[in-house]
């Protein structure tokens, strides 16, 4: 929609992850004169540099430099750079527009985007649309948080497209125009308390999905959720509520919602439930070991997914979980615990924050690494029951990303699994 605006500009990005090096390439290829920078320096972002300066686009890693800042007609922020970055703090005192990756990639959308926010389950549900859209005949393009950035496909987009499109809090706090056909709100709550001073500043952030849409807009809210109901009258789009049905998840039931704008046949969105098998890292089961089933839930980053995660398993479990505290209640966790779990073993910086409120619920144990957690809690399983990597905590104190993590804690089962059957047939 605005590819003339961006050619020629003088534009630098803050960040060089995914969502970094997605909006450099969109830009790169707009015609602007593109710069990255990125506070961190390491192999992984020397080969991610190497390759944009292939390109001709100017790359700074180990800090933020004034001269990467001042002169540009625009600043795009990734997600996860917070507004306490020299760089951003920079951009403003320079006076320079700053936006975030998912502003940019709506700029130049033609496609109609239907946007799924809320504190869990966005991965599956934004999944589960894009299949749904697919199953009906239509072009979908399924990315966002969910790991293909959007400002990577927008340009695929053709104006008869959808784009099923997962966003975090994080991409909405530097919105202006983006304005989604359907936004979807599946619940809300405490999260990310390590970027918000408060829970008001969060659900805020969370609303702001739907502050550019019309009357010709649809909002979609979780019925069952007091705090987003109460929302509703601040909308100016036709709102629409979902509830949980015999049968099926809330998951579920805000697709089917969702499906119903836009007139999508309640029967092909069942049978595409169906034969959904589940994503990566959520709730993927691994391995069998000795009659053990071990279940790689690292997607699940707070504790109403760990609840989740309990809740829809039938049998003992051995939690594996911590990571770096995002201000979550780890309480919320202490009814299933008592039902469910026989060991918790906890790791990285939070595992004493947790360790103090799970401990009162079963017995804990703190572990070094994900390989030690991997052992200690098969050391402590008998024969049906369960290991679940759940975390309840997003990655970087110790993994690059939840996926990363995930990667990792299957390399361990694996392992083990390996050092089992080597085992066996030794005796």
């Amino acid at each position: 929609m605005n590819k003339d605006y961006f050619k020629n500009k003088k534009v630098t990005i803050i960040g060089l992850a995914r969502s970094g090096i997605a909006s450099a390439g969109l830009l790169n290829t707009l015609g602007a004169e593109v710069s990255i920078t990125d506070n961190q320096d390491n192999q992984n972002l020397r080969s991610s540099a190497a390759a944009l300066m292939a390109k001709g686009i100017n790359v700074e890693l180990g800090g933020h430099s004034a001269e990467f800042i001042k002169g540009r007609d625009l600043v795009v922020v990734s997600p996860g750079v917070a507004d306490e970055s020299p760089a951003v703090i920079r951009a403003k005192e320079f006076g320079i527009p700053l936006i975030g990756e998912l502003e940019l990639a709506w700029l130049n959308c033609r496609g109609r985007v239907i946007a799924v926010t809320g504190s869990s389950g966005k991965t599956t549900v934004t999944t589960l649309i894009g299949r749904m859209l697919e199953a009906a005949g239509k072009r979908v393009f399924t990315c966002g948080n969910i790991g293909r950035p959007f400002s990577g496909e927008v340009e695929k987009i053709g104006k008869d497209d959808f784009v099923s499109l997962e966003v975090s809090s994080f991409q909405l706090e530097k919105i202006n125009s983006f304005k989604p056909h359907i936004a979807l709100l599946l619940n809300f709550s405490a999260n990310h308390l390590d970027r918000y001073n408060k829970l008001e500043d969060y659900l805020q952030a969370k609303k702001r999905i739907f502050m550019n849409q019309d009357e010709n807009d649809y909002l979609v809210l979780n019925g069952q959720d007091a705090v987003l109901k109460r929302a509703a009258p601040e909308a100016k789009a036709k709102v629409v509520f979902f509830s949980k049905e015999d049968g099926l998840n809330l998951n579920q039931s805000a697709v089917l919602a969702v499906g119903s704008i836009l007139d999508i046949e309640r029967s092909l969105s069942l049978k595409v439930f169906n034969e959904f098998n589940g994503l990566e890292h959520r709730m993927e089961f691994v391995s069998e070991i000795k009659g053990v089933r071990f279940i790689n839930d690292s997607k699940a980053t707070t504790a109403d997914s760990t609840v989740w995660a309990l809740q829809n398993l039938d049998c003992p479990v051995i939690l594996i979980a911590g990571g770096k505290d995002k201000g979550v209640d780890y309480s919320l966790i202490l009814g299933p615990a008592r039902k469910k779990l026989k060991q918790t073993i906890l790791l990285g910086e939070a595992k004493d924050k947790i360790g103090a409120v799970i401990g009162k619920a079963v017995a804990v144990e703190k572990a070094q690494s994900l390989s030690d957690a991997v052992r200690r809690a098969f050391a402590k399983s008998s024969a049906g029951d369960c290991v679940l990597l759940s975390p309840m905590c997003s990655s970087f104190d110790m993994f690059s990303d939840y996926e990363e993590r995930g990667r990792v804690f299957k390399e361990c089962v694996l392992a083990l699994a390996k050092k089992e059957i080597s085992a066996c047939r030794k005796e």
